[in-house]
């Protein structure tokens, strides 16, 4: 089975696709802004790295969230809320971490079907 990384750089490719799946990690990109917001803005580039590679968040199997403060879990999850597919929910895990960006309020690392 071939191995499919796509923008692969020194230290990280963007995605990688095996076996008709793809991982993915995804960061905010409005680092000024608050959890909820941080949050929408990873969805949305999950979506935009999904589309690029022919699959979208219904195929989402698993999620793992990271954040920074489990203060922010409200706000997560109202962002969440608002962009996972009824009946298509994945697995998912969310975790109290210390982030490599100070300025991350959240991480998402998601496994999805092509």
């Amino acid at each position: 089975m071939s191995i499919e990384r796509i923008d692969p750089a020194s230290r990280w490719s963007e995605a990688v696709i095996h076996n008709n799946t793809v991982y993915y990690t995804s960061v905010p990109e409005n680092l000024e802004q608050d959890a909820m917001a941080q949050t929408a803005n990873a969805l949305a580039a999950i979506d935009v790295l999904l589309g690029r590679v022919g699959s979208d968040k219904s195929r989402v199997l698993d999620a793992t969230i990271f954040l920074a403060d489990g203060d922010d879990f409200a706000a997560m999850n109202t962002a969440w809320d608002a962009w996972v597919v009824a009946g298509s929910a994945p697995v998912r895990c969310t975790v109290q971490a210390r982030l490599m960006n100070p300025q991350f309020k959240v991480e998402i690392k998601i496994i999805a079907a092509l």
